[in-house]
Formats: structure tokens, C-alpha cells, sequence
């Protein structure tokens, strides 16, 4: 047990709340690590000079944040909050020699990409448009009633119906994931997800004060025994991502959301699907919101489909279900989605300009991934086809993930290691992410897969030799 006395000095507020700040503060500052046994209620009281009742208020409070646990007949003991690993911004351009960026995941925007004279027809039609000064109000809180009908048109490619009174009109997924979490979740609830998740959502629970229970994987998702299992922990949201999984780049097939949805079903657990690649995918399952109508929400964004720079995506809840507390959240964090941008959006989805945009997307996924294939050769065992930005890739025996993109950074390539993406104490997988999208061309695409080629024939390097 520890000796811990929270230092009080220059807080203000309920004393109570005041402990519980302390507490935190040391928690945040390493004073205090995970799994530090606290002083009992009693104790505590008689250090700081306060009742036990505000002790106990305090550890709820604690509790409330996520940052505190107590288990009968042991004791009170500080949680294990993991550190959000951020993915770096890129330092340099991404085609610059000295360095290719093969990190950060965005879709191939090549010389003459088709979305700037897209961009252009539609601000020029909109100049010429008697709504061009809606653009310059404020929007509800949902976003404008043709915003929102364009968000189910584009919903409905992903084979989600719901009328455009059920769309919120994002800024983007990352948004829209944290008007889900907001209206789903209170600070210190368990949010499951795969045990290997898209970095944003461990930001985003390190904010909300989430706690993150990572699934297993396999090839084909989510393991639905082990979900049955993560459930018997009292969590009810899962957040999950089914098509092109980031970062393992699974789809999950039907049979397996089938049974997915029959282990939500049976919990009462909520479902947040997340589906930012599924339109490069040719053949689709269907997605679980199909299959658990009653209680799965959906997002799809345009920036990983479209461009990154439209910063919209469209979350809808089950079928039936009301928008007006996830408008309030939404609100709340943006104050409302730009109408500009909406606007553009929309002209795109109705006049195809989207279809083809992601038509060409596909494409060029395609035919990345078939160098990357034929560049990387036998390192990718497993065949596949999916047209993808990225890909995820298992190291030779001797390797550690941190080490090896360490090493490949050193030859000129910059790579995810799978500590990022990783949920929860175990340890992380010796694999790294691989995007193929963010190089401007091909050539510097295959430079990079090649230098990725030679730090894996090179073989492991001692860190410490690394400067």
C-alpha cells in the first residue's frame, strides 16, 4: 500500500473534487503508476484531516474518471490508462528522397488526380447557385436538410437505409466517432474493440476517460468467443471496424458478422461500425448494421473514399432510432459541420462525381497493391486481391516492431509499428503497418517498398546502434 498524500495546495472547488483532481494529477504525472494500492478511506481521512464520507466521495469521483478501481476484500488501486501513441505527422514531403512515407494512411491522390477538377466544377457551379449564401449561416445541429440527404444517399452505397432524418452531419469520422463515445458512454466505461484498433479511438477514450478492452483477431475479425467472453465484463459498447480492418486490412465475412451480431444480441451490446474503406471493396458482406438493426450505429466518411481534405462523415444510429442527443454532441464539439464543405459533398454524391471519384480510388489501390505485392514477394505469404490502402506486415522471427521501423526510418522509409495500434497490456505483435496511398507516385512507392525490402534482408539490428 501506498503512502500517498494528495498535495491540495492552490485547487479550488468542492473538497471532494479537489482530492480526486490531486489524485488524477499524480496519476498523469507518473507519481502514481498503474496498479498503486491507495490508502483505505479511513486512512486517507486522517493524512488529508477530512470525514471519511469525503474520502469516499472522492474515490467515486475517481472512479467516475476511470482512473481508480476498487475490488472487495483487497483494497482501492489505480487503473491501468494506456498512453495514446499518436501517429507522427510527416516531416518532410512525401516524395522526398530521403525519406517516403509509407505511415500515415491516406488514399493515393497521384499528379492529375481527378478531385481537383472536380473541386473546381463544383465551386464554380456553386458560385452560380441562389444557396450560396446558406453556406455562410449557421446550420442545425444535424446539419442542413439536403446535407442530410445526400448522407443517407451516400449511407445507402454502403447498404445502410435509413431516411435523412437519421443522418448527423459530421466533421469527418473522427468526429463522428466522438459523438457516438459522447452520447454512448460516461467517463470510466469499458469500450471494446479489436485488440488491435485505429490509433483516433485510443485518443479519443484517453479524453472521454474511456476504458479500452481489446478482442482478439484473427484472420477473419473479431473472434466471437472472445467477444462473449470481453462481454462478461459489464461492457456494452463495441467499436469496430469490418471492412479493411486498420491496421490488419481484414474484411470480415458474413458467416463471422452473423455471429458477431448474435453475441451483441445476446448481451445488449451496442455497436459502433466504422467503415471508412469499404466502397474500394468490390464484393461487400453486409454490413452489420443490416444484421443488427436494433442496435448498431454506422459511420462512413468521404475523406479516405473522396479526399482527405473533406473533412464530412455521416453517422447514423439503429434504425429508429433518434439523432437529436447525438445533434447535441456534435454541437457541442464543433458547434456544427462547415456548410462549405457539406455543400460540396452533396453536388458530389448526386452527380456521381463521388462514384467515380472512388471508382478511380479503387483503381489505383489495386495496382498498388499489386507492386506491393510483387516487391515484397514471399514477406506476404497469403495472397490477396483487396484493393486497399494498406497492409499489414508480420516480421521474420528476431524482430521487434518498434525495432524494425526504427531501422527501416534509418534506410529511408517511415512505418507504423503494431505498439500504436496495439490495445491493452499484452504484448504487441511483431508487425508493422504498411500504406501504400500516401506516396504522390508510383515511383516513389516502389523506392520506398524498397528500401522496406532491405531492412527486412538486412535482418535485425541492435537499437543500440541506431542513431
Amino acid at each position: 500500500m501506498t503512502s500517498w498524500k494528495p498535495d491540495l495546495r492552490g485547487r479550488d472547488g468542492p473538497l471532494y473534487r479537489v482530492i480526486a483532481d490531486a489524485l488524477g494529477a499524480d496519476i498523469e504525472t507518473g507519481r502514481l503508476s498503474a496498479g498503486t494500492r491507495l490508502p483505505t478511506h479511513r486512512e486517507l481521512a486522517e493524512k488529508v484531516g477530512v470525514t471519511v464520507g469525503t474520502v469516499t466521495r472522492a474515490y467515486a469521483e475517481a472512479e467516475r474518471r476511470g482512473l481508480i478501481g476498487g475490488e472487495v476484500g483487497r483494497g482501492t488501486f489505480v487503473r491501468h490508462r494506456e498512453t495514446p501513441r499518436h501517429l507522427p505527422a510527416p516531416s518532410v514531403p512525401v516524395d522526398d528522397d530521403k525519406l517516403v512515407e509509407l505511415g500515415l494512411n491516406w488514399p493515393a491522390t497521384p499528379p492529375g488526380d481527378p478531385a481537383t477538377t472536380a473541386l473546381r466544377a463544383a465551386l464554380e457551379a456553386l458560385a452560380r447557385s441562389p444557396r450560396l449564401s446558406e453556406q455562410l449561416d449557421y446550420a442545425p445541429q444535424a446539419g442542413h436538410e439536403a446535407h442530410r440527404e445526400a448522407g443517407a444517399a451516400w449511407l445507402s452505397r454502403f447498404g445502410v437505409e435509413v431516411s435523412p432524418a437519421q443522418v448527423v452531419v459530421c466533421s469527418g469520422g473522427q468526429h463522428a466517432m466522438d459523438v457516438a463515445l459522447s452520447a454512448l458512454t460516461r467517463p470510466g466505461d469499458t469500450v471494446l474493440c479489436e485488440a488491435l484498433t485505429y490509433p483516433g479511438l485510443k485518443v479519443l477514450a484517453s479524453r472521454l476517460h474511456l476504458r479500452l478492452h481489446g478482442v482478439a483477431l484473427d484472420e477473419h475479425g473479431l473472434v466471437p468467443d472472445a467477444l462473449d467472453a470481453a462481454c462478461r465484463t459489464g461492457a456494452k459498447v463495441l467499436f469496430c471496424l469490418p471492412n479493411l480492418q486498420n491496421p490488419t486490412g481484414g474484411v470480415m465475412p458474413e458467416e463471422r458478422r452473423r455471429r458477431i451480431a448474435a453475441v451483441a444480441r445476446k448481451h445488449g451490446l451496442t455497436v459502433i461500425e466504422d467503415d471508412a474503406y469499404g466502397l474500394l471493396l468490390e464484393r461487400r458482406p453486409p454490413p452489420l448494421h443490416a444484421l443488427l438493426p436494433e442496435s448498431c450505429w454506422f459511420i462512413a466518411g468521404v475523406s479516405k473514399l473522396l479526399a482527405p481534405g473533406l473533412r464530412i462523415g455521416y453517422l447514423a444510429p439503429p434504425v429508429g432510432g433518434s439523432v437529436e442527443r447525438l445533434a447535441e454532441e456534435s454541437a457541442l464539439a464543433t458547434r456544427m459541420t462547415p456548410s462549405l464543405t457539406a455543400e460540396v459533398a452533396s453536388r458530389w454524391i448526386h452527380d456521381g462525381t463521388a462514384d467515380a471519384l472512388v471508382a478511380s480510388r479503387s483503381r489505383e489501390a489495386r495496382e498498388r497493391m499489386v507492386l506491393a505485392r510483387e516487391l515484397l514477394g514471399a514477406h506476404l505469404p497469403r495472397p490477396d486481391e483487396r484493393a486497399g490502402y494498406h497492409l499489414w506486415l508480420k516480421l521474420p522471427e528476431g524482430w521487434r516492431a518498434e525495432g524494425f521501423a526504427a531501422n527501416a526510418r534509418r534506410r529511408g522509409v517511415s512505418l507504423i509499428p503494431s505498439e500504436v495500434f496495439a490495445v491493452g497490456p499484452s504484448a504487441a505483435p511483431a508487425a508493422v503497418r504498411v500504406c501504400l496511398g500516401t506516396p504522390r507516385t508510383r515511383a516513389s512507392l516502389t523506392k520506398g517498398l524498397g528500401r522496406l525490402v532491405e531492412t527486412l534482408e538486412a535482418g535485425p539490428e541492435p537499437l543500440a546502434s541506431i542513431v
